[in-house]
């Protein structure tokens, strides 16, 4: 059945929006969520953040003079709405597809999007930054973050509220206020918001306007009887973060468009310096059409059938890495009682949901708050208990410094899984676990482990288990394995290790990780041309098996290494020990092949690892080009 949206239909950008009358902001809000809907059914993706506030977006899209006002969006799962309402509905279907619209806001694709997100907690720091700007340009436009999703849990958050607190600028903060992240929200603050909100039921029309008045009083001579009056009543008295310097409205239903735009438009005409909480409270997945319960409210959906809504889902051919990791985490845990788990508001994503139903008194979800997570671990460790931090690796980077300071140079054993490494598909360039080798493998005494596979996996686990004297790491992709025969237990593999698969000569490839398939099957394809290629797993990024690479130099007239990981990464090393010890000096043809010095757009994950260079043709390219074979290369090519 055709979708009808007649008065979406008319939206092209947010000023047709701003021509309408307050009384059709409902219909619009209905007709946007239907278009939500609509489009998942065919793309599927984030789902659940952006129906949660279709209503505020509206609001916020009719109240303010966007793009001149700068509306940023945390953990931009939640723009879908916004990127339909500014001039991108007609790709709305092609969101996270190679050469479409981007899952999350960037500042490339329009100009309603003034800050790129994908990572969460940045929204008050980047608007205070733009207040601050616009006040030392003298200019008078707003500056509106919506922070939700859980992101209130990430100390970036209170260090940006801190400081517009000192600063008094003129800012506007939403909290979405959804008691969710990607899972349920966790912690002491969205308990603290739970008290708000049951002490201070949702606020009617009236108790809106009263409470406006009082906080944004139209004239200084009735300001002092109007603040003594609200401060009396315990109406937003108190609250942390009137402490920390602002005006706290709400709590506000965030599905009632009209109070939304109430609320707006009081703030906007509001002359005082100085920063505006205002606290709405909405329902993640608001609207879904789905019957079946989801704890997670549907956050991400497979693409669905509009008239059934059984969600597309293709038989597995291997279990995923995550699952591998997770029941290999539980074996062993069942058989020693100090293995504990920590994620950072990823239970499901990590696979610690499942290690938390087995072992909950030893699962840490410490919430959106990775640089906690990695101390609050090496305190762990100083006690003898054996901690796993299961952080996906691009959300790793954001506790850098926690891993240097707080673990490496204290020697400490805590054991990071970092799922998601190398390319990862639709999320894009900003959820690539692209640069873990690079900033991981420059820590002295850090073991850096990567599986070609899942029994690999099963077996590195095992052995960072095993690792009680340094910290260690493994990283792994997204997604299914290759479908190898799973070990019943992992074994403890010698530390700074390889092995080499196939004997072969004249050519070496040394791969280390989630390529070495790829090499094998370049291995099968320069058969076809007489050459024999030795394949070698690393397995170690760190330490390096350096007899192996050795013996592969010197047996060898072309090496070629391949990882999914930037360069400074597993081949900087590999080059630095062969060029300390004269392995370059005989006419060696060395070959690194890594990610590109670009960030990778998204795409399938094949669509991807082709753009980067990483495929088997690519190895065979480079194999050929490095013997000087330009007639075997033409070939090739045309094939």
């Amino acid at each position: 059945m055709a979708l009808k949206t007649p008065l979406l239909d008319r939206i092209v950008t947010p000023e047709i929006l701003r021509s309408l009358n307050p009384g059709q902001l409902r219909q619009v809000a209905d007709e946007l969520r239907a278009e939500i809907i609509d489009a998942a059914s065919q793309t599927g993706g984030h789902f659940g953040a952006g129906l949660g506030v279709v209503e505020l977006t509206v609001a916020l899209h009719y109240v303010f003079a966007t793009p001149d006002d700068r509306i940023i969006w945390d953990v931009s799962h939640q723009a879908y709405p916004h990127k339909i309402l500014t001039g991108r509905r007609d790709r709305i279907r092609s969101i996270r597809q190679k050469g479409g619209l981007y899952g999350f806001t960037k500042r490339s694709e329009s100009a309603y999007d003034p800050f790129g997100a994908a990572h969460s907690s940045t929204s008050i720091s980047a608007a205070l930054g733009m207040a601050v700007a616009r006040d030392m340009k003298g200019g008078d436009n707003n500056v509106i973050a919506i922070i939700g999703d859980g992101a209130m849990s990430a100390g970036m958050a209170y260090e940006a509220m801190n400081n517009a607190g000192a600063l008094n600028s003129r800012l506007l903060v939403v909290l979405n206020d959804n008691a969710m992240s990607i899972a349920p929200a966790v912690g002491a603050l969205s308990h603290y918001l739970a008290r708000i909100v049951a002490d201070n039921p949702l606020m009617s029309l009236d108790a809106i306007k009263e409470r406006l008045e009082a906080a944004f009083p139209v004239d200084f001579a009735t300001a002092q009887a109007r603040a003594q009056s609200y401060a009396e009543s315990g109406l937003g008295n108190g609250t942390m973060f009137e402490n920390l310097g602002f005006t706290y409205v709400g709590p506000v239903d965030g599905h009632d468009v009209e109070h939304l735009v109430t609320v707006l438009d009081r703030i906007r005409d509001n002359d005082r310096q100085g920063p505006v909480l205002l606290h709405i409270v909405t329902e993640k997945g608001h609207g879904h059409p789905f019957t079946a319960p989801n704890a997670e409210k549907y956050h991400s959906v497979n693409k669905f059938d509009p008239e059934t809504l059984v969600q597309a889902k293709s038989a597995p051919k291997a279990p995923s890495y995550t699952a591998v990791f997770a029941q290999g985490l539980i074996e062993e845990a069942e058989h020693d009682p100090s293995i504990v788990a920590i994620t950072a508001a990823m239970p499901s994503g990590t696979g610690l949901d499942a290690f938390g139903k087995r072992f909950p008194e030893r699962t840490y979800d410490v919430g959106i708050a990775e640089q906690h997570a990695v101390t609050f671990a090496a305190g762990l460790a100083t006690e003898g208990i054996r901690p796993v931090v299961a952080i996906y690796s691009t959300f790793l980077q954001r506790a850098y410094d926690q891993v240097v300071h707080d673990v490496a140079i204290q020697r400490l054993p805590v054991r990071f899984a970092m799922d998601r490494a190398g390319l990862v598909g639709a999320d894009g360039a900003t959820h690539a676990g692209s640069y873990d080798l690079a900033y991981l493998c420059c820590l002295p005494d850090f073991v850096v482990m990567a599986p070609s596979d899942e029994a690999e996996l099963k077996h590195m686990l095992v052995t960072s288990l095993a690792i009680d004297d340094r910290p260690s790491a493994l990283r792994y992709p997204r997604g299914e394995g290759v479908g190898v025969p799973l070990p019943e237990r992992g074994q403890v593999l010698p530390i700074g290790k390889g092995r080499i698969l196939r004997e072969g000569n004249r050519i070496a490839l040394l791969s280390l990780g989630s390529r070495l398939h790829e090499c094998l099957r370049a291995a099968d394809e320069l058969g076809h041309y007489g050459l024999r290629p030795t394949v070698a797993d690393a397995r170690f990024a760190k330490p390096l098996d350096t007899a192996l690479i050795r013996q592969l130099a010197q047996e060898h007239e072309v090496l070629v290494t391949i990882e999914d990981g930037a360069a400074g990464g597993f081949a900087a090393h590999v080059l630095q020990y062969m060029a300390g010890n004269g392995l370059l000096d005989n006419g060696l043809k060395v070959r690194t092949m890594t990610l590109p010095d670009f960030f990778v757009g998204h795409g399938t994950p094949e669509q991807q690892y082709a753009e980067a260079g990483l495929t088997w043709s690519d190895v065979v390219t480079t194999v050929l080009g490095a013997l000087g074979q330009p007639q075997l290369l033409r070939e090739v090519g045309a094939n």
